[in-house]
């Protein structure tokens, strides 16, 4: 099954839909790995068809730990994806990571402990070693940095994503650490997804959102970080990604 997506776009926290998708129709793929995490929304922006999946379902009811990453990708390339954009809710550890920044990272840290990370996990399946010392693709990228520009949308380019295991938020003892090991953004979802988007061979980029400080990082050392103030700033922060995205898929023509 195929429709000729140019992009697929999977949400975060905070963004369950891309309502700028018009003539969208509703697809529910099964793939080997089981059910993804919700239906798949295929409609047009920029003349271009792009297929929307919510990370967390569309009721935010799946956690990170949950979350069937290998489904969910297998499902967009089931319906003829090859790129896959991942807009990431974080928080920011290092002073260019404030609240209601943009960024498109280049590296990241695999915290995370229990998830299924490779499409190899099943018996008698084919062991890959997939090169990975860059974990987001090069070229879509910089496809990414060149639409912001053209969109006039403030992107923070490059940075190094620590993926936690989540749930619940990280202490100021664990983000101090991700800040010695280099890590300026921490999120719950950036791994395995773009592991498996590696394995998978899709495309992969990450657009990550920053909703908060993270422990301890911010200006006000003891700030409590509120669910409202988190939906607040993507809200505001994610303004830009549909004028972002367009430019995107007008870029290739």
């Amino acid at each position: 099954m195929s429709t000729d997506i140019a992009l697929a776009v999977i949400g975060g926290t905070g963004l369950y839909r891309l309502a700028e998708l018009q003539d969208v129709q509703t697809h529910e793929p099964a793939t080997r790995f089981g059910a993804p995490s919700g239906p798949v929304r295929v409609g047009t922006l920029a003349g271009r068809r792009v297929a929307f999946l919510a990370r967390h379902g569309e009721g935010h009811s799946v956690p990170p730990h949950k979350v069937n990453y290998r489904a969910n990708l297998a499902a967009l390339q089931a319906l003829g994806a090859g790129r896959v954009l991942a807009l990431n809710t974080v928080g920011g550890v290092t002073e260019r990571f404030g609240p209601r920044v943009l960024a498109c990272p280049d590296q990241l840290i695999d915290y995370t402990w229990g998830r299924v990370s490779t499409i190899c996990e099943e018996e008698g399946s084919e062991v890959l070693h997939v090169d990975f010392g860059d974990p987001y693709t090069p070229s879509l990228r910089q496809a990414v940095i060149a639409a912001a520009r053209a969109a006039n949308v403030a992107l923070v380019e490059g940075g190094c994503y620590g993926a936690t295991q989540g749930p619940r938020l990280e202490t100021k003892a664990e983000i101090a650490r991700l800040r010695r090991d280099g890590c300026d953004l921490v999120g719950m979802t950036g791994m395995p997804e773009a592991g498996l988007a590696r394995e998978l061979g899709l495309d992969y980029a990450c657009l990550a959102i920053v909703a908060n400080w993270a422990a301890g990082a911010g200006p006000d050392v003891d700030e409590i970080i509120t669910l409202d103030d988190v939906l607040a700033n993507v809200a505001a922060a994610s303004d830009g990604v549909p004028a972002l995205i367009g430019a995107l898929l007008s870029a290739d023509g």
